[in-house]
């Protein structure tokens, strides 16, 4: 069911602690915009096309040149979808959803990926930075709460010179940064004072079901240090009066079967960064892409088990954390959904 009116009241979010009124906010980019330095980052990234390392994947192919390697994207992004998205977290999606921007093709390739069709296969069009600030205003124009850049991590240099444009167009949404976390440290020094949400997903711990299952086993080093960055740059998660995210940190784990060993791990890095961060313990797993045909992933052929999601926000609990969202399952006993 969609909110109606409002999201969820602010005296919910940690008794005001983690509250900004609406009046005070200003999204990160216009200060940076204001000042020069988002041209500097733009210039920046796109010379680092030349010769790409913006991803870990470190491919050093000419991207201006219109070449590409892994992530399958050379000089322009290639877009899915945008839309009002209505089925993400509530501090995101309110009463008007998140104005999602969804980019085709990534550079992780993992066995289990729900949205393969366009991560794997690549479906969408390519589009140029007029086109991509066109989208960001035309869902601002809407009514959207923020605008959510969903995977990311290959394109950061073609999202950094539309934001330029639609900035100076009369952009002024919170950005969000919807990621896996197999980002480069170069980008996200390069995301600074543009991001005012960074959502990354801590998908695995372990590097070796990272390499069986993302193909890439540095992933969990990888992830470490990228959300430790994010942390450093914009805090836990804050919100306005109305709920609706403004700035700071939320983190996505989906509990994988049979792997609680890696959820445990993460909980206690996450809460070892911050007791206070936010987290979406999701328990939506189920069969996708090659998990669901392939006989080398059948251990990953099958939906959670009754107790894998209690063990794991028992794992989270243990670990100290306590601000979970619940928008996407059912509560276990003794939990709260505070913010």
């Amino acid at each position: 069911m969609l909110l109606s009116t409002r999201a969820m009241p602010a005296e919910v979010h940690g008794g005001g602690r983690f509250v900004v009124p609406a009046r005070d906010f200003v999204p990160a980019y216009l200060r940076t915009y204001e000042e020069g330095r988002l041209k500097e980052k733009v210039d920046e990234a796109l010379d680092a096309l030349r010769s790409c390392t913006l991803c870990p994947r470190a491919c050093r192919v000419n991207r201006l040149d219109n070449r590409f390697a892994v992530c399958k994207v050379g000089r322009r992004a290639r877009v899915s979808a945008y839309f009002h998205h209505f089925g993400e977290e509530d501090v995101l999606r309110g009463w008007a959803g998140s104005g999602t921007i969804f980019f085709a093709w990534c550079n992780l390739r993992c066995v289990f990926c729900q949205n393969f069709e366009t991560s794997q296969i690549g479906e969408g069009e390519d589009v140029g930075p007029q086109d991509l600030a066109r989208m960001m205003l035309q869902l601002q124009a809407e009514g959207c709460h923020n605008i959510n850049f969903v995977t990311p991590e290959h394109v950061v240099p073609q999202i950094l010179e539309a934001l330029h444009l639609a900035i100076g167009r009369g952009l002024r949404l919170p950005i969000v940064y919807n990621t896996s976390s197999y980002d480069s440290l170069h980008s996200i020094r390069l995301m600074e004072g543009v991001v005012d949400i960074y959502m990354p997903d801590f998908k695995l711990w372990d590097r070796e079901r990272s390499r069986r299952y993302l193909l890439a086993p540095d992933y969990p080093d990888v992830a470490r240090q990228v959300v430790r960055a994010m942390h450093e740059q914009v805090g836990e998660l804050k919100v306005n009066e109305d709920g609706l995210a403004v700035r700071g940190v939320l983190v996505r784990h989906l509990v994988m079967p049979g792997m609680l060993e890696d959820t445990r791990e993460i909980m206690r890095y996450l809460a070892a960064l911050s007791a206070d961060t936010y987290v979406n313990v999701m328990d939506q797993y189920y069969p996708a892409w090659r998990a669901k045909s392939d006989p080398r992933y059948q251990e990953l052929n099958r939906r959670l088990g009754p107790r894998e999601i209690d063990e794991a926000f028992a794992h989270a609990r243990a670990a100290g954390l306590w601000r979970f969202d619940s928008r996407w399952r059912r509560m276990p006993a003794g939990v709260s959904a505070r913010a």
